[in-house]
């Protein structure tokens, strides 16, 4: 048998928020809330995957890598400059604006409030 990550909690201030927040950076889709009253937020990554965030008191930020096509990458860092989302090429520095990652020929990391850190990344 292989194994396949089915989901991941995500933590938040606020879930709703940050599920939104993601989804719309990434161009991927809310689903709606479940768990025990709703309290996770998903958000399908893909076809086995989703990201559910939760609502925590005091979250602690995660960090979360992410391998798309040029085309994705694309897409996304449009959707980044439209709304103003602070971004760059190095986790210490998410907001320098730059995207020549040290990984890979494209790439770049962006925050959401809760501290988490998306990295978004490349091969062309």
């Amino acid at each position: 048998m292989s194994v396949t990550l089915n989901h991941t909690i995500v933590p938040a201030a606020d879930h709703r928020e940050a599920a939104h927040f993601f989804a719309s950076v990434m161009g991927l889709e809310e689903l709606h809330p479940a768990g025990r009253n709703g309290h996770f937020a998903p958000v399908r990554v893909n076809n086995t995957l989703t990201l559910d965030f939760m609502t925590v008191t005091d979250p602690e930020g995660h960090h979360l890598a992410f391998d798309v096509d040029p085309a994705t990458f694309d897409a996304i860092l449009s959707r980044i400059r439209t709304a103003g989302i602070p971004y760059g090429n190095d986790p210490t520095q998410p907001d320098n604006s730059r995207i020549d990652h040290p990984l890979c020929p494209r790439g770049l990391f962006f925050q959401d409030e809760t501290g988490n850190l998306y990295e978004v990344m490349s091969s062309a």
